[in-house]
Parts: C-alpha cells; structure tokens; sequence
C-alpha cells in the first residue's frame, strides 16, 4: 500500500500568485513553498480557479486562501476542483480530489514453516542430512559441478513441499 502526504486546508495568505485578484506577493507564499518542497509537496492548481472563501461583508472581497498540497510529480492528484455553489451557510468552500483506488489482489494464503515446530525441526535435519548425502567427489569440470549445483533446488523444494503448512493471513497475523 502507498502512502500519500496531503496538506490541505486554509492557509489564509493572500498572494496575488496563489489568487490573481489580490494585487499584491506576500513573502508567506514563499515560506509555506519551501516548506512544502522540503517534504517533496507541491501546490496543485484547482481546476477551476474561483475563490474559496466568499465574504459575507460587501465590503470585503473573496478570496482563495483554501490550497492544497501533493506529492509532486504525482499523476493521480494534479488537480482538485473548488465547489463553489456550496458555500452557504459557511463562507468556506469544499475542496474536492478524486482519489481513483484500483481494485488490488491481496494474498490471504501463505506457505510457512512454522518457527521452533517439529516440522521445521525435520525440515533442517532432512535438508542437511540430503545435501551431505550430494556426491561431489566427480566435479572436476564445470558441467559435473553444474549438475551437482543443480541438485540442491529440487531437493530443498521436495522436502519444503512436504513440511510446509498453508496459514491464512488474517488482520490480527504477525508482520513478516
């Protein structure tokens, strides 16, 4: 499974680079992207830029102070809309990103020997006692030391297929 770092929420700096309609830069700006870089975050652009934060006061204007930051390079979360016909009774807008989760095959079922069990007491003392039983007094070249070389995966297998149990993974199952 992936992590994904997000920051999100209302920063309230306004920057003309962050809200076109404020005329001015605000050093803030700055600060919030160097901090964001140093964790490998970038600011994703809304795909539609209006405000998200809508005054109540006539007098003041709206603004887009409302950002969101993502794991830059990311194909997944480049953009989020604003909705902005949500902003009654709150003067703040939702944000919204759409997460795509694919559908992903998770293994339930697992092959083992179980540790300090008779069969992994069996396992070890067979494996030993077929590799000392290998012949190797014929290698002199290098295809009778292949051939000696490759007798030791099917013996390692056919005595793991015959001690191994099937274990179901389960959430309460130990971390491998």
């Amino acid at each position: 499974m992936n992590n994904i770092l997000v920051i999100t929420g209302d920063f309230n700096i306004k920057d003309n680079n962050l809200d076109p309609s404020y005329p001015h830069h605000s050093i803030y700006t700055d600060t919030l992207r160097e901090i964001a870089d140093s964790v490998d975050l970038e600011l994703s652009m809304p795909i539609n830029q209006v405000s998200t934060r809508y005054a109540n006061n006539l007098n003041k204007s709206n603004s887009g102070i409302d950002l969101m930051f993502f794991h830059a390079n990311s194909n997944k979360f480049n953009n989020y809309s604003i909705i902005s016909n949500l902003w009654h009774p709150s003067k703040y807008v939702p944000l919204m990103v759409d997460i795509v989760i694919n559908e992903e095959f998770i293994q339930i079922n697992h092959q083992t020997i179980i540790k300090n069990s008779e069969e992994e007491e069996h396992f070890i003392t067979k494996l030993k006692e077929k590799i000392g039983n290998i012949d190797t007094t014929n290698t002199t070249d290098h295809e009778s030391l292949k051939r000696v070389v490759q007798d030791f995966p099917s013996i390692s297998d056919n005595l793991w297929n015959k001690y191994f149990k099937c274990v179901k993974i389960t959430k309460c199952s130990k971390a491998w």
